[in-house]
């Protein structure tokens, strides 16, 4: 497990920070609302009622998957906005807003084929989902509930409050036996993927709503409202964070957790930090609008989608 020294560098020197732009990019049909990568295939999210998935290699398009449109509050027929998409074993998960109620539609896409696993009429406020093996699903629901759906049953193995604050975010660790829970309180949880129990919470270090998290090699990061990139290891529980200049809306480890990204300032740059030292070590501009997902293919290739219909391509060994 990797070990972090704890201590604040709030200012760093010019010399030691690269700045790149992107090498490529990929253009989608509609706003990127969630990504995910899966070896070399991207699986990208959209508001237009499908999800696409790009060969990073190949740079082309392999699939697109769509769901039914829905009614939104005023009656008209609208695309659904698909706000969570995971992938395994061939298979797809594309979560949706309903239209009603504020609840959400879960589908499977297997073999071709598409399942609605939940409706409107189960009445679940869901915000994201993601494959914990074949036939399990893990859920985050709006109330910061965490639950675990067995697919072929659609019941639920367990379903637990881990408090009454908003739910924003959660990422698996690795081999997803772990999940870190983030709310709009600035608390961190730490969750036992198979029982839902809380195992650990991580605060101090964000003071209001953590927008996104990451969970690799034993730490976790988070980006904070409050304008704190945290940073945290989980065994021990401490932490330290790095100030920004701007609302933190993204970030994302490394594979090896040695390099840390967050959208620090107003321009929609990435900065790129050393884990052990907080030392800032690249700047990656050309983001065109406000970040969703940030994720590290290896410790220097990057992908990043906005609130638009471009992903950006990153290579920290390119400029």
């Amino acid at each position: 497990m990797k070990k972090l020294l704890f201590f604040f560098v709030l200012s760093l020197p010019l010399w030691s920070t690269m700045t790149f732009n992107p090498v490529d990019s990929i253009e989608i049909n509609g706003t990127a609302k969630d990504m995910v990568l899966e070896g070399d295939h991207l699986v990208v999210a959209t508001d237009m009622g499908h999800i696409e998935v790009h060969d990073t290699v190949k740079k082309e398009k392999i699939k697109e998957i769509s769901i039914p449109d829905v009614k939104d509050f005023m009656g008209d027929i609208a695309p659904a906005r698909v706000m969570s998409t995971d992938t395994i074993d061939g298979k797809y998960l594309l979560l949706s807003d309903s239209g009603k109620g504020g609840y959400s539609n879960l589908y499977l896409y297997d073999d071709h084929n598409l399942t609605q696993l939940l409706s409107a009429e189960d009445k679940k406020a869901i915000i994201k989902a993601r494959f914990i093996d074949g036939t399990h699903i893990l859920l985050g629901y709006l109330s910061n509930e965490v639950a675990l759906l067995d697919i072929t049953t659609k019941k639920e193995r367990y379903k637990v409050q881990l408090s009454e604050s908003k739910f924003s975010d959660f990422a698996l660790n690795e081999d997803k036996t772990q999940a870190v829970f983030a709310c709009e309180s600035g608390v961190l949880s730490i969750v036992d993927v198979q029982s839902g129990k809380m195992l650990k919470e991580l605060k101090g270090q964000n003071l209001d709503n953590v927008y996104k998290v990451d969970f690799k090699h034993g730490m976790v990061s988070g980006a904070g409202q409050d304008q704190r990139a945290s940073l945290y290891d989980v065994a021990s529980g401490k932490g330290d964070y790095i100030k920004g200049h701007f609302l933190i809306y993204a970030t994302a480890l490394s594979p090896l957790a040695d390099k840390v990204a967050f959208a620090m300032d107003e321009k929609n740059n990435i900065s790129i930090f050393n884990t052990s030292t907080k030392s800032k070590i690249a700047l990656l501009k050309g983001q065109k609008s406000t970040l969703n997902v940030i994720i590290f293919k290896d410790e220097n290739r990057l992908f990043s989608a906005s609130d638009d219909n471009t992903i950006m391509i990153w290579d920290l060994e390119k400029k």
